[in-house]
């Protein structure tokens, strides 16, 4: 469970990495895993932007029970995961990932997720680990946003440069099996990794169920900005119950 003191960090800077480590065993579980998908699919090795949807194997790791608990304390008891993401970025040419927040992609109303990142190598300033910018959550607006087409950049929504300044992020660095959990609003982006050592990461995204993923918004989004069409995905009921009545829990493949 996460501290009075970790809770307080997560409302007020947007993000907390907790005092928490999945052995070890799990982590090379996620890897082992993770090259068996890029063996099927090299197209995802910078990226992977819907795991469940190529294996469901890496479901089991969304079900550990201490990182439930500790979504369960952020966005309440009723929540299920809407999609679990693999930020691969290689040694000597992995992708940048643009400044952005996540909900500018997202198709949930209200709007509202918690990220899991999971380290499965080290993630330093030097391989490109996840940068952010403490408190730009707390509006709870969505800053404006430009499409970015270049084919070295994970996603191509990038934040305006007059929306943040960089001279405030602080790096997150974690070790294989350390996590972090940030805000849908949370300002936050990663550099190109230009080291000997891979920085691989696997997210889980999580939602109140007391919101609606919208299908449709999800297909309106993809015509209009490019983004990968998230009308299909499949929502996995977590805990607790559809506080909204709306949410679609149908396997999709």
């Amino acid at each position: 469970m996460l501290s009075e003191q970790e809770v307080q960090q997560y409302h007020e800077s947007g993000y907390v990495t907790p005092d928490f480590r999945l052995p070890a065993e799990t982590v090379d579980e996620i890897g082992d895993l993770h090259a068996r998908l890029l063996k099927k699919h090299p197209r995802f090795n910078n990226y992977c932007p819907s795991l469940l949807a190529y294996d469901l194997g890496f479901l089991n790791f969304a079900r550990t029970p201490p990182i439930l608990d500790m979504v369960s304390q952020l966005i309440g008891p009723d929540f299920a995961l809407w999609n679990s993401s693999f930020f691969a970025k290689p040694a000597r040419g992995g992708h940048e990932t643009p400044w952005h927040q996540d909900g500018e992609y997202w198709p949930i109303r209200p709007l509202a997720t918690c990220t899991v990142w999971i380290a499965i190598d080290a993630a330093t300033a030097e391989n490109g680990c996840l940068q952010v910018i403490p408190g730009s959550h707390k509006a709870r607006r969505l800053r404006k946003h430009n499409t970015n087409p270049s084919d070295n950049i994970t996603l191509n929504q990038e934040l305006d440069p007059s929306e943040y300044d960089r001279a405030d992020a602080d790096y997150i660095e974690l070790q294989p099996g350390q996590i972090s959990l940030h805000d849908v609003y949370l300002v936050h982006g990663s550099e190109a990794n230009h080291s000997d050592h891979s920085r691989r990461g696997m997210t889980l995204r999580f939602m109140p169920t007391t919101s609606v993923y919208d299908r449709q918004i999800a297909a309106e989004k993809s015509r209009a900005s490019g983004l990968v069409d998230q009308s299909d995905r499949t929502l996995f009921l977590m805990r607790g119950q559809d506080c909204s009545g709306a949410n679609d829990f149908v396997m999709r493949q």
